[in-house]
């Protein structure tokens, strides 16, 4: 079922998603992250879509799950009830951003709480306007942080302040943010739209494939040796050279001319 709460556009090769339930701070339910799942899947498929922005109403980004939505009495519980939801749910969102063939950028527009934060970490470029704040929120309700944010955090700024981050709780300012490294840019809260869509529309004009190759490249990364991260590029550049785009970068360096890239 898709859920009204994700309006979505695509223009300019680019995708826009804005979560929409700003009576809630956006938090999730599962219809809308089902929904996300399902755009993010259908954009790598899709010559139309180049480039994803994924932002908020209000005051809130993301203020994590919805409990109210999805919350279940002990007595309806059986065993791996827990482990099997989080699997089809959190996790196959934070997955399906991480694995989306196009750049996805997260434009914070305010609170980013719990999955709402790693929502936004799982993204390839984080802009975060002014008022956003960042928090890890699971330990004040006494829970183990999921939605991927022990597997993400380390990698983004190290096991040390990421368990600092995890342990206390307290909400990151996006000026903090962006000194850990959390944080591409942080811009007055007026102009978060159109630096999101500056920045998609020079991502939905670049060479679709070599950008997607290159995401590959990153996230599988840190968890490779280095003979495996080796073997992994090698074989990208060998896929990446068939395309028109690369073919059509080297001509363009020859002739001394800008790219005119197709996305293919």
């Amino acid at each position: 079922m898709t859920d009204p709460a994700v309006p979505h556009t695509t223009a300019g090769h680019v995708l826009s998603l804005t979560l929409n339930r700003p009576e809630t701070l956006n938090a999730l339910t599962p219809g809308q992250r089902d929904e996300i799942v399902r755009l993010l899947s259908e954009a790598s498929a899709s010559a139309e879509v180049r480039a994803v922005v994924l932002t908020g109403t209000g005051r809130g980004f993301c203020a994590g799950a919805d409990l109210r939505a999805t919350a279940a009495t002990p007595s309806a519980r059986v065993a791996g009830d827990v482990a099997r939801t989080l699997r089809t749910g959190a996790q196959r969102l934070i997955a399906a951003v991480l694995d989306c063939e196009k750049p996805v950028i997260a434009a914070v527009n305010g609170t980013a709480a719990g999955l709402g934060a790693h929502l936004a970490f799982a993204c390839d470029l984080v802009l975060a306007a002014e008022s956003a704040r960042f928090i890890e929120v699971f330990v004040r309700r006494g829970l183990v942080p999921d939605a991927g944010g022990a597997y993400l955090l380390p990698r983004l700024i190290g096991p040390q302040r990421a368990k600092e981050l995890m342990f206390f709780g307290d909400a990151l300012t996006a000026a903090d943010a962006a000194r850990l490294g959390l944080v591409n840019r942080v811009v007055p809260d007026a102009d978060l739209d159109k630096t999101a869509r500056a920045w998609a529309e020079r991502l939905a004009t670049g060479p679709t494939r070599a950008l997607a190759l290159t995401k590959q490249l990153v996230n599988t990364s840190l968890d490779a040796d280095r003979a495996t991260a080796f073997a992994a590029e090698a074989a990208a550049q060998e896929i990446n050279m068939t395309t028109a785009d690369a073919q059509e970068g080297v001509r363009s360096f020859v002739e001394r001319r800008s790219p005119a890239y197709k996305g293919y």
